[in-house]
Formats: structure tokens, C-alpha cells, sequence
């Protein structure tokens, strides 16, 4: 049952409210994902496009094309948050700069991974339509969609956490540098190793399939939905974060490289064969490789 494309004459009264608002709730929260996406990717790309005016080496492979576009002068925090990961990190920022760190990944989540929750969204709205057609009560995907995002900005904080302890032990390197030897490979090795994982598989096949998770946890209560987004954040999370690993390896502010992950985590998680993650798992094991046998 499609939640755009059928009117209903059994319901009457507040029944028939319920409804038409189950059947405005996909529209409107698709609206509201397009703009959280677009307005994230435009953030990042200007934040990329200054990255590679003012420190061309931290733009990472892939980037050297952005320096052909006119420097972009950024609001004042966004310089101030450039000028920061341009510096080597010492005593007296790191607090900031973790705080800032976490908004660049929770922005890079919702430019990557948001587009590949819409099969999510259609589903949860497709049982909503139905449970609204019973007469039922059903919670607007808003609340869907925050729990899920919940999961990410979790991990935007772990993400975060990991570049600057690097970034510490690193001496020189900033925090949008890139890793390169036995760092980069590590990250691409463990990257590719798993792809070929069976834990991977488990998460893939929940994100391609999620009307099983909502339908056997299906509530009429927001704080139970909202738990039901941060289940399926949960597996996605473990479907994309090794993914998410090879922005260390590219640099973390390399337009290219988030704009070819999200597209590669939108076909995986559309797809129904796992030759495109076994190819992209032995081509990063490949790098992987090849990083480490040049840095020696």
C-alpha cells in the first residue's frame, strides 16, 4: 500500500485525520531529509573547497581538481573550526576541536548515509498507512528518523575521538591530513577485511530489508519508534562504519571521496548481490597493500 496514491471513505471523523496525516507524513519527512542532505553537502563542500585553497595536501587524493575553483570565504566558525584542524593539535583546543570534530562527521552522516535510509522511511510509511487505514494511531517518521540519527551522532563522537588521538601521536600532521603508510593501511585493510565479513552481511540484509524490524516492533508509542529508528541506525552503523574509515586514509575534508562513498553505500544497500561488496572489499585490501608497500 503506497502512502500517496489512495483516498479512503471507510474512516470518518478523527480516524480520517489520522490517515490523511499518515498519508502527508512521507512527503513532508522526505522534504525534510532532501534539505537536511542538500544543506549538508553544501557545507561540505565549501568546506572542502577552502581545504584545498589553504592546505592542498589535507584536501587528499582525488581533490587537487578544487583548487581550479575560486577561494570561498566561509562564516566566521567555519574558519575558525578550518583554522583549527589545519593546526597540529595542542594543549588548550582539544576540547573544542573533539566538539567540532563531531559536527563535521555528524554532517558527513547525514550527506552520506541519510539518502540510503529513504527504503526505511517508505517502508515505515507504507505499515503507517496501513495501521492508519485500521483506525489505528501511528507516530509521525520524524521520530523514525531522529532515533536513527541518534546512532550516528554516537558515532560521529567515537570518530571524532579517533582522529585526534592520532592526530597526538602524529607530529606535524594535522587533523584533515591524510594517514598515509602503515596508518592508511591499517584503516583500508581493516576497511576491505570486512567487506567479506559475515557480520557486514547481517547488517546489509537489514538495511535491505527492513519491513521485518519495523513490523515485528511496530508501536503506536513515539518512544518506542524511536527506539525502533536507533535499532535500525544500529545496523547501518555496522553496515557502513569500516566504510567510513577510509576517510581517514583520503583525508577528512575530501569532497570526492564523500561524495563516491555515499553513492557506493546507496547501490550496496539497493542491490540484492554481494559482488559489489566482495569487489570494493579486494580493491581496498589492494590499496591497503599498495600504501604500505610504497611508505617502505
Amino acid at each position: 500500500m503506497s502512502c500517496d496514491d489512495q483516498e479512503l471513505t471507510a474512516l470518518t471523523g478523527s480516524r480520517q485525520t489520522v490517515y490523511q496525516t499518515a498519508r502527508l507524513a512521507y512527503p513532508l519527512s522526505l522534504a525534510a531529509l532532501v534539505v537536511a542532505v542538500v544543506t549538508s553537502w553544501i557545507f561540505l563542500a565549501l568546506m572542502g573547497l577552502r581545504t584545498a585553497s589553504v592546505a592542498p595536501r589535507s584536501a587528499g587524493p582525488g581533490a587537487a581538481w578544487l583548487q581550479h575553483f575560486p577561494d570561498v570565504a566561509l562564516p566566521a566558525p567555519f574558519e575558525a573550526f578550518l583554522a583549527l584542524c589545519l593546526t597540529p593539535i595542542g594543549a588548550g583546543n582539544d576540547l573544542t576541536a573533539f566538539v567540532l570534530l563531531t559536527f563535521m562527521w555528524f554532517l558527513m552522516a547525514l550527506a552520506m548515509m541519510l539518502p540510503s535510509a529513504a527504503p526505511l522511511l517508505r517502508t515505515y510509511c507504507e505499515i503507517a498507512d496501513t495501521a492508519a487505514r485500521k483506525g489505528e494511531s501511528v507516530v509521525h517518521p520524524i521520530v523514525l528518523v531522529a532515533g536513527y540519527l541518534t546512532v550516528w551522532l554516537a558515532a560521529s563522537f567515537g570518530f571524532a575521538g579517533m582522529a585526534l588521538g592520532i592526530s597526538m601521536i602524529l607530529p606535524g600532521d594535522t587533523v584533515l591530513s591524510p594517514w598515509t603508510g602503515l596508518g592508511g593501511a591499517t584503516v583500508l585493510a581493516i576497511a576491505g577485511a570486512y567487506q567479506f565479513s559475515g557480520l557486514k552481511e547481517a547488517c546489509l540484509i537489514k538495511c535491505r530489508n527492513p519491513f521485518a524490524t519495523l513490523f515485528d516492533h511496530w508501536s503506536a508509542r513515539r518512544a518506542s519508534i524511536y527506539r525502533l529508528g536507533i535499532r535500525q541506525g544500529a545496523w547501518c552503523l555496522g553496515c557502513c562504519w569500516a566504510l567510513m574509515l577510509v576517510m581517514f586514509a583520503v583525508g577528512l575534508m575530501n569532497v570526492f571521496w564523500m561524495a563516491l562513498l555515499g553513492v557506493f553505500t546507496m547501490v550496496e544497500k539497493s542491490g540484492h548481490s554481494r559482488a559489489v561488496t566482495r569487489i570494493s572489499g579486494a580493491l581496498l585490501l589492494v590499496w591497503a597493500l599498495t600504501l604500505l608497500v610504497i611508505s617502505f
